[in-house]
């Protein structure tokens, strides 16, 4: 059998984002359990705001294809969202919309994200660690009928959560990473058996 492939995205294009950091740390994790791990950037694949009109005239931009495929050939996914007025950013939920807009080979709208299991973290400089995004990302995914496991990563006071060689410097917070890095792990490799 294959390698099990975990895809990484950061919900952050920014520079220095403490997402993308985050991101970071959790790919050392995968690659110390010897997965195969890809992480990406959501500004390789630029998306206009989701509009029905435009899907109606134009179709599916082709970076939306792009990304469901992306997401398509891995087993499971990471996803690492900074908090904007206790939500997802626009960036992360524009692109699951418009995910969710794909059709190949006759497959139901949002077909990619079903039952394909995801793991949620966030970093935030303030002391919820971004955890009110969270709930909301969970409740997007769920509806979309994604399996969303249940362990995540609130990373709080994120710009003094690194050591000098950006690893997380608490204990809390690196065991809390490895613990929701595994369960991925383990809930990707048992959904693949069932495929």
């Amino acid at each position: 059998m294959s390698s099990l492939k975990i895809l990484v995205i950061p919900g952050s294009l920014r520079s220095g984002s403490h997402n993308v950091r985050l991101a970071a740390a959790a790919m050392a994790e995968f690659v110390q359990a010897d997965v195969e791990v890809t992480r990406i950037s959501l500004g390789d694949f630029p998306l206009p705001i989701y509009d029905g009109d435009l899907e109606a005239s134009s179709g599916v931009p082709k970076h939306a294809i792009d990304l469901k495929r992306m997401i398509g050939v891995h087993h499971g996914v990471l996803l690492v969202s900074p908090e904007y007025n206790s939500a997802p950013p626009p960036l992360l939920k524009n692109a699951i919309d418009w995910v969710t807009r794909v059709r190949e080979r006759d497959e139901p709208p949002g077909h990619v994200l079903r039952g394909r299991p995801f793991a949620l973290a966030s970093a935030s400089t303030g002391r919820f660690g971004g955890a009110r995004s969270l709930m909301m990302l969970r409740l997007i995914l769920s509806g979309c009928r994604a399996t969303v496991i249940p362990t995540q990563l609130s990373l709080s006071f994120a710009d003094q959560a690194y050591d000098d060689r950006d690893r997380l410097k608490h204990s809390a917070d690196s065991d809390m990473l490895h613990a929701m890095v595994w369960q991925l792990i383990d809930v990707a490799q048992q959904m693949r058996q069932h495929d």
